[in-house]
């Protein structure tokens, strides 16, 4: 039976990348940079104002203050998007507007709200050394350097500065598609008559939406029946895709098939279990053409953190990315937690600040059948194999879910 670390280990060994493709700047928000881009200018293209106010002389205004002001003629009025029409020398200021190139000769920026005109001077209330308030020519952008490294989120940020080095299209990593598929006579599917004997269908739509989160393009295929030629022919339609999440059937119950169908269509298993609480019979393997195979277990809870710990990095690689795994973050444990030694626990907490740390409390019971004690968590809490209890106030790791930020690192480890 594998670790967490050696499952996540063995997984990402078999899986590639699925390439790229290049798409509109209106269409790249959220996908993986798959290439290299360098500025082509300088930004700002020449020193400019931070501030709206007055360019001078810095030793012009050396002991202004309000009792003894510097006054200064005004020369010239520069707005954004004009040009100086004079340098500024000895006794003059030139009024400027925030982004307007600041004209030579002088080195600062006197903030409007730190002087008073009649029209033609300007009194100075206050000293500011040379270079307040002006942005240097280049301090954000320089023409020729690389600014955007492949493997890195467009977020916001990332699609402003395609812009600002006049990116209208990039190459991205293309989206996966993932074929999602649910097992089991037991499931009701969602357009089906209600069946109070029957339990609905939570998974496909579960890992519908983490797939979606993640950047990938999910393929809900249904529910395959438990019988053996029907979870064939389905088995095989999914394998048409570039990857395979199905749900339910990987146990050795005398009706669970999954695993003897794996295997008569000559997928390579890598492994069949895990030591994780919850979703101990999660397995992985890959077919003969190459396709990633995620079996998860049934249970919904089960389902969801297993495809968070470990199908969460894989998408990412499948996307280009360099950052594979969620953002955990170090947490303070709210109450006492108790645990059984053998696998690595990932329990469901919502988080709360205070004005110290982050407090992480449990959602209610943590029954793998419990779906609603997910809804409004807001990460998965780390409770290491070798842990049995942890401490009111102790510390922890804690995995975030539903935000869309990663780390290069694993939050588990063996070491």
């Amino acid at each position: 039976m594998k670790t967490v670390s050696e499952a996540i280990k063995v997984i990402l060994e078999h899986i590639e990348p699925c390439g790229s493709e290049e798409v509109s700047i209106f269409d790249s928000t959220g996908r993986v940079l798959a290439e290299d881009v360098y500025s082509n200018r300088d930004h700002p293209p020449y020193d400019v104002s931070a501030m709206d106010g007055y360019a001078v002389r810095s030793e012009d205004i050396g002991t202004a203050s309000r009792e003894n002001p510097a006054v200064l003629t005004i020369v010239d009025d520069i707005k954004a998007g004009s040009m100086p029409k004079r340098a500024v020398e000895g006794g003059q200021a030139v009024r400027i507007m925030t982004g307007a190139p600041v004209p030579q000769g002088a080195d600062t920026v006197v903030r409007v709200e730190d002087t008073d005109t009649d029209g033609t001077v300007v009194k100075i209330f206050t000293p500011a050394p040379a270079g307040t308030d002006i942005r240097r020519k280049g301090e954000n952008l320089r023409e020729g350097e690389q600014v955007l490294h492949a493997g890195m989120d467009l977020k916001p940020a990332e699609v402003g500065i395609l812009a600002m080095v006049k990116k209208s299209k990039v190459r991205v990593g293309r989206r996966p598609s993932v074929a999602v598929l649910s097992t089991g006579d037991e499931l009701e599917g969602l357009e089906e008559e209600f069946d109070p004997l029957k339990i609905p269908d939570a998974n496909s739509y579960t890992l519908m939406a983490q797939l979606t989160l993640t950047g990938a393009l999910p393929q809900v295929l249904g529910i395959a029946r438990d019988k053996k030629e029907e979870l064939r022919k389905r088995l095989l339609e999914a394998l048409r895709y570039d990857a395979v999440v199905v749900s339910g059937g990987v146990s050795v119950g005398h009706h669970d098939f999954v695993r003897e169908t794996i295997k008569e269509l000559g997928i390579d298993m890598k492994f069949w279990r895990v030591a994780i609480r919850p979703g101990h019979p999660f397995a992985f393997g890959v077919s003969e053409s190459g396709i990633p195979l995620f079996a998860l277990p049934g249970n919904p809870v089960s389902a969801l953190v297993c495809f968070e710990v470990f199908v969460v990095p894989a998408i990412r690689k499948m996307l280009g990315a360099k950052r594979l795994f969620r953002r955990a973050i170090r947490v303070t444990v709210g109450g006492v937690i108790k645990d059984k030694r053998g696998r690595t626990n990932f329990m469901r907490v919502r988080l709360e600040n205070t004005a110290d740390t982050t407090v992480a409390r449990l959602t209610g019971r943590q029954g793998s059948g419990i779906l609603m004690n997910v809804v409004g968590a807001d990460g998965l809490l780390i409770v290491p194999e070798e842990c049995t209890i942890l401490e009111e106030g102790d510390t922890a790791v804690c995995q975030l879910i539903g935000v869309q930020s990663f780390q290069e690192r694993p939050p588990v480890s063996d070491a």
